[in-house]
């Protein structure tokens, strides 16, 4: 089982950047597709940002432009850079990872608090 670790959230003003890790144990994270997730106060959890092992991202219309997700394949880590930050942005933010050839994340992490004040 991969162990998916966040960290880099906080409390920021709108208009400020933050920036998020996720960090992966095992060996297959290389081959996997990451993603980011949201989960907004009343909210249902969304997508945000994914990119695939070969590096294809993908991003919600509500952050593209704003929002950068990359990958550390030496490091098995996963980022997601936040700029703009805007009130709505605030979630707690999940990362999954989804090993190749499978039709859902296998693995999610515990979250990290996200919150913009305006």
């Amino acid at each position: 089982q991969v162990q998916l670790v966040e960290s880099g959230g906080g409390l920021v003003q709108a208009g400020g950047s933050l920036r998020l890790s996720c960090a992966a144990s095992g060996s297959i994270f290389s081959i996997s597709a990451m993603g980011w997730y949201r989960q907004g106060p009343g909210k249902q959890r969304e997508m945000v940002a994914t990119i695939t092992s070969r590096g294809t991202t993908n991003y919600a219309d509500s952050v593209k432009g704003r929002f950068i997700i990359s990958r550390d394949n030496v490091e098995n880590t996963v980022y997601l850079e936040m700029n703009s930050l805007k009130p709505e942005d605030t979630a707690v933010y999940y990362c999954n990872l989804k090993p190749i050839g499978a039709i859902a994340p296998s693995s999610w992490g515990q979250g990290t608090q996200v919150t913009v004040s305006s």
